[in-house]
C-alpha cells in the first residue's frame, strides 16, 4: 500500500524506490563490447592489408608477379612440394613472353626466388579473405554487429574478393606467349592498387568510428568543420590519383629511366616523350612522360597540401589541427623519398619506402578529414 505524501513535500525527497530510473546511453546499449571486438579485428585486417600492399611492391619491383601463370584460389594454397613438382611449375613458367625474352639465364633456383614472392603475396591474400569470413560469421552468430553496420563489413569482404579477381586479370595480361611481353600491363597494375588503397582507406574510416560511441559522433557532427572536411576530401582524391600515376611508373619501370633532378636528361621536359604510336600510348607507356606526370602532379599535390594545412592549422579543435600537421610532415618525407627513388633509380629498399609512406600519407589524410568531420571534445581551456 503507497504512502500518503504530503502536497507541499518536495520532489527530491521521495523514496529513492518510488523514483524512476532514467534510461542513459541507450544509443549505445548493448553494443559496446561488439563495436569493441569489431574494432580489434578491423585492425587485425588493416594490418594485414598493409603488409600485402608492401608484399605486392616487392613482388613488382624483383619482377616476381608472372612466376605463377595460373589461378588456383584454392589448390594453389599448396606451394609445390617435391623437385618434381618445382619443375613442373618452371616448366609453366617458362612457356611465357618473360623467360623467353628476358629470363633464359635463369635456373630452377633462381626461379624458386621469385615464384616464393607471388606465392607469398597471393598467401597472405587468402589469409585475408579467411579472416574475414570467420570473423564476420563470428560476429554475424553472436548478434554482436551493431545497427546499421553489417552492409558496411559486407562491403570489405565484397572488396577482398573483387581485389583477388583484379589481381589475376592484372597478372594475365603478362602470362603471353609470342606476343613480346614481359610484364603485366601498367594501367591493370593501377586498378590492383589503387582498389587496395580503397579497401585500406574504408577499413580505416571504420576503425575511426568505431573508436568513439555513437552518441559522441552525433554530438561532435554538430560541429563539423565543412570547410576544413571539403578541403581534405579533396587533398584525399589528390593523393588517390597520385598513387594511380605511382603505380604506372612502377608498371614500366619508369623510375629508373630518368636518374636526374628537377630536370629529366639535362632537360625540363623529357625528350622523346610522344614517340610511341598511336599518341594515348605514351601517357601508359612511356616512361620518360610517365615519369613527369607522376613528378608535376607531385608538386601540385604538394602546394595544395600547404593550402589544405594552412586552413587546417586555424582550426578550433587542437586534435584537428595536430591531425593535419602531421599530414604536412607526411608529405614533406614523402616528397624527399621521392626524390631520392629517382636518384638512386628505384633501388628495392627506397623505392618500398617510398610506397609504405604512401600508406602513412593516405591514413593521416583520412584521419585529418575525419575530425574534420567528428571533432573530439575538448575543454574551453584547452581550446
Amino acid at each position: 500500500m503507497s504512502q500518503k505524501r504530503s502536497i507541499f513535500e518536495e520532489v527530491g525527497d521521495a523514496p529513492a524506490k518510488d523514483q524512476p530510473k532514467a534510461a542513459v546511453g541507450v544509443i549505445d546499449k548493448g553494443a559496446k563490447g561488439g563495436r569493441r571486438g569489431i574494432r580489434a579485428w578491423l585492425m587485425v585486417l588493416f594490418a594485414m592489408v598493409v603488409v600485402m600492399i608492401a608484399v605486392g611492391g616487392l613482388t613488382r619491383l624483383t619482377d616476381s608477379g608472372l612466376s605463377i601463370t595460373e589461378w588456383r584460389p584454392v589448390t594453389g594454397a599448396l606451394p609445390p612440394m617435391s623437385e618434381v613438382e618445382w619443375q613442373a611449375e618452371f616448366d609453366k613458367y617458362k612457356q611465357i613472353d618473360q623467360w623467353q625474352i628476358e629470363n633464359q639465364w635463369m635456373n630452377l633456383e633462381d626461379f624458386k626466388q621469385i615464384y616464393w614472392w607471388e606465392w607469398g603475396h597471393r598467401q597472405i591474400g587468402r589469409v585475408i579473405g579467411l579472416v574475414w569470413a570467420l570473423g564476420f560469421a563470428g560476429f554475424a552468430v553472436a548478434r554482436k554487429i551493431p545497427t546499421g553496420w553489417t552492409g558496411r563489413l559486407v562491403l570489405i569482404g565484397a572488396l577482398g574478393g573483387l581485389q583477388g579477381a583484379v589481381g589475376w586479370w592484372m597478372v594475365a595480361s603478362g602470362v603471353t606467349s609470342g606476343e613480346g611481353v614481359t610484364t603485366v600491363a601498367s594501367y591493370r597494375l593501377a586498378v590492383h592498387l589503387g582498389l587496395a588503397f580503397v579497401i585500406l582507406g574504408f577499413i580505416a574510416w571504420y576503425v575511426f568510428l568505431l573508436g568513439r560511441e555513437e552518441r559522441d559522433l552525433m554530438q561532435a557532427r554538430r560541429s563539423k568543420e565543412d570547410k576544413l572536411f571539403s578541403l581534405s576530401t579533396g587533398l584525399l582524391h589528390a593523393t588517390f590519383v597520385q598513387i594511380l600515376l605511382g603505380a604506372l611508373v612502377a608498371g614500366i619501370d619508369a623510375g629508373r629511366s630518368y636518374t636526374d633532378w628537377p630536370l629529366m636528361g639535362g632537360q625540363v621536359f623529357p625528350p622523346e616523350a610522344f614517340m610511341i604510336e598511336p599518341l594515348w600510348k605514351n601517357f601508359f607507356e612511356n616512361p620518360g612522360l610517365v615519369q613527369f606526370i607522376h613528378r608535376m602532379w607531385g608538386y601540385i599535390l604538394v602546394i595544395f597540401a600547404v593550402v589544405v594545412w594552412t586552413r587546417g592549422r586555424k582550426s578550433a579543435n587542437g586534435a584537428t589541427r595536430f591531425a593535419f600537421n602531421a599530414v604536412m610532415a607526411a608529405f614533406g618525407v614523402q616528397l624527399l623519398m621521392g626524390i631520392g627513388t629517382v636518384l638512386y633509380a628505384a633501388q628495392v629498399h627506397i623505392a618500398i619506402t617510398h610506397q609504405i609512406i604512401a600508406i602513412v600519407v593516405w591514413v593521416l589524410i583520412l584521419r585529418a578529414r575525419f575530425l574534420s568531420n567528428y571533432p573530439q571534445v575538448q575543454s574551453i581551456r584547452k581550446g
